[in-house]
């Protein structure tokens, strides 16, 4: 909620909250007040309806959509973008959109057919992150990847069946470039046509005997080589 009032590029124009919610976030709604958002007291089951979790925590807040045009995510000179493609999973997508945010990328992109960022468990799992940088979304794949081409981002599958690794990319200086990493669902990886129309693929090394990693850790290990090698 914090980071919903300190949102750039967006409002929050309501809040919904219980009295016990009142009284454990008195400085929130200081805060809320000062910026005259109206806030509306509710009853527990009126809290659960509008949070849509078992565990609700009394505070709802009405905001502005999140996702901005794809021109203006990828405004100026991005140099670390993650793309989501076909990720179903609001948990998923909200934890690579955390991850993106934690190794400083300029934007998440969901593109294709694509969970909805407003999904109350992907926002969730951004824990704040989906105010924090730019969110664009499109059904059209190309129309995603010919804007990060437009922004001068190098298209990179992650993909577990890449020929390259990140080790070798990295040494090699591919991963100092400006990048955009696209990742497909967990279960379904990116498809072979998707994988065509990028740059290039790199996976991550497995040393142990794991055949895989889940999406969110790879993806992390993908956005913070770039990130590291970006800063070197």
């Amino acid at each position: 909620m914090r980071e919903a009032l300190a949102w750039k590029t967006g409002e929050v124009h309501e809040l919904f909250v219980t009295a016990p919610a009142a009284q454990r976030n008195a400085e929130l709604l200081q805060a809320a007040s000062a910026q005259g958002i109206r806030i509306s007291e509710v009853d527990d089951k009126a809290a659960a309806s509008l949070s849509e979790t078992v565990t609700p925590q009394g505070l709802v807040a009405v905001c502005d959509v999140v996702p901005q045009p794809l021109e203006t995510a990828l405004r100026g000179t991005p140099r670390l973008v993650a793309v989501l493609y076909g990720v179903s999973d609001p948990g998923n997508a909200g934890t690579v959109t955390r991850v993106a945010d934690a190794a400083g990328a300029d934007a998440v992109i969901f593109a294709g057919d694509t969970v909805d960022p407003h999904n109350g468990k992907c926002v969730r799992a951004s824990t704040g992150s989906l105010f924090h940088l730019p969110i664009a979304r499109s059904r059209d794949a190309d129309e995603v990847f010919a804007a990060c081409r437009q922004a001068g981002l190098r298209l990179v599958a992650a993909d577990g069946y890449a020929e390259q690794d990140l080790v070798e990319a990295s040494a090699n200086g591919e991963l100092a470039q400006p990048t955009a990493w696209v990742f497909g669902s967990e279960a379904h990886g990116l498809p072979d046509d998707v994988v065509a129309k990028l740059d290039t693929s790199l996976k991550v090394p497995l040393y142990g005997a794991a055949e895989s990693l889940n999406l969110a850790t790879a993806a992390a290990v993908c956005l913070y080589a770039s990130a590291r090698d970006q800063r070197n």
